[in-house]
C-alpha cells in the first residue's frame, strides 16, 4: 500500500514551483485557473514574491495548494491517475484541501476559493500581536498535554500540531503561550522556536473562522473521491463528503494529528509514503514518525521526472 501526503503553511517559498512552470507547458492552464478563480495574480506572488505577500495567510494556502495541483497534473497529463500509484490519501491542515482536490473530491477552483476564505478567516479571526504559536522539541504530546491541563494559564495555549514524537506545535494567547513555554523548558524540552506566523492557528481562537468555514462547505458540492482520505481530526480513512466536511470544519479549531496519521498510515499497511508539493517538511517528519516507510518527495523537475520514469516500480 502506498499513500500520498500534501503539505501545509510553512513549506511556501518565493519562486516554488517555478522549475515545474517553465519546463511542463501544461501547468500553465492551472496557474490561470487558479488566477482567475481568485481574481488575483497568485502565481506572480508565488514566483516574484514579495516574501510578506507570499507569507499573508489568505495567499499562503492556495499557493501551497497550486504547487501541489501542477504535480497532479503533470502525473495527468502522462495518463499516470492518483489511484495507479496510491492507496490512501492525506494533508497537513490546508494539505487536507489539495488532497481533496488531488482526489477530484474538489475541483480547482473551489479549493482555490475555500483556501483563500479560510486564510483570510483565520487570519483575521484574532489581532496579529496578541496570539502566538512555537514550535516544541524534545517533549511528546503527553508531556506537553499534563502540563496544559493543570490549568494555571488564565489564557488560551493548546497543542495546534501533534507532528511527530518530541516536535509539538502550541498555539494560543501570547501570554499563556510564553508561561506554558517556560513550564515546558523546566520539564525538560530541549529547543523552543517561536513561529513567524500571522494568528494562532488551530485553537480556540480560530472559533470565528471556524463558524466562517461551517458556512461555505455546508454549500459546496462534493464529488466523489478517487481513494480515500485519512484526515487530521478524526483519524477514520473515509470517502464520505458529510464527514469530510464536519471534519475540516473541526480542523479549523483542532489539533492536527499528524503523528497519529502516520501510525495510521502504518496500521492499514503503507509501505511507501509520496510527498507532493513545495518543500519536504513531511518528507522529513515521515522519517522520525516511521522511519521503516519508503519515502518520495516529488517538488521539482528532476524529482518528477525520477518518478515518472519508474512509475511501473512505484
Amino acid at each position: 500500500m502506498k499513500a500520498i501526503v500534501f503539505p501545509g503553511q510553512g513549506s511556501q517559498f518565493v519562486g516554488m514551483g517555478k522549475d515545474l512552470f517553465d519546463n511542463f507547458p501544461e501547468t500553465k492552464i492551472i496557474f490561470e485557473e487558479v488566477d482567475e478563480a481568485l481574481n488575483q495574480k497568485l502565481s506572480d506572488i508565488i514566483f516574484n514574491g514579495p516574501d510578506e505577500e507570499l507569507m499573508l495567510t489568505e495567499n499562503t494556502q492556495p499557493a501551497i495548494m497550486l504547487i501541489g495541483m501542477i504535480i497532479i497534473e503533470i502525473l495527468k497529463k502522462r495518463n499516470f491517475k492518483v489511484q495507479d500509484f496510491a492507496d490512501i490519501a492525506a494533508g497537513h491542515s490546508l494539505g487536507e484541501y489539495t488532497a481533496l482536490a488531488a482526489l477530484e473530491g474538489l475541483t480547482l477552483s473551489q479549493t482555490a476559493r475555500l483556501l483563500k476564505i479560510r486564510g483570510k478567516a483565520m487570519q483575521e479571526s484574532f489581532p496579529k500581536s496578541k496570539g502566538a504559536m512555537a514550535a516544541i522539541i524534545g517533549l511528546n504530546f503527553d508531556e506537553i498535554e499534563e502540563v496544559l491541563s493543570e490549568k494555571k494559564y488564565k489564557n488560551v495555549c493548546q497543542i495546534a500540531n501533534d507532528n511527530a514524537p518530541g516536535q509539538v506545535v502550541i498555539s494560543g494567547e501570547i501570554e499563556s503561550v510564553e508561561k506554558v513555554i517556560e513550564s515546558l523548558k523546566s520539564k525538560g524540552a530541549k529547543k523552543v522556536i517561536k513561529l513567524p506566523v500571522s494568528a494562532p492557528f488551530h485553537c480556540d481562537l480560530m472559533k470565528p473562522a471556524k463558524e466562517t468555514m461551517r458556512n461555505e462547505l455546508e454549500n459546496t458540492e462534493f464529488g466523489d473521491l478517487l481513494i480515500p482520505i485519512i484526515q487530521n481530526v478524526s483519524l477514520d480513512l473515509t470517502t464520505d463528503s458529510d464527514a469530510i466536511k464536519e471534519n475540516l470544519v473541526k480542523q479549523v479549531t483542532g489539533t492536527v494529528r499528524w503523528r497519529e496519521t502516520m501510525n495510521k498510515f502504518v496500521e492499514h499497511g503503507v509501505t511507501k509514503v509520496i510527498e507532493i508539493g513545495a518543500g519536504n517538511v513531511l518528507t522529513n517528519l515521515s522519517k522520525r514518525n516511521a522511519p521503516n516507510l519508503q519515502r518520495v518527495t516529488l517538488n521539482s523537475k528532476e524529482s518528477l521526472e525520477i518518478f515518472i520514469e519508474g512509475i511501473d516500480s512505484v
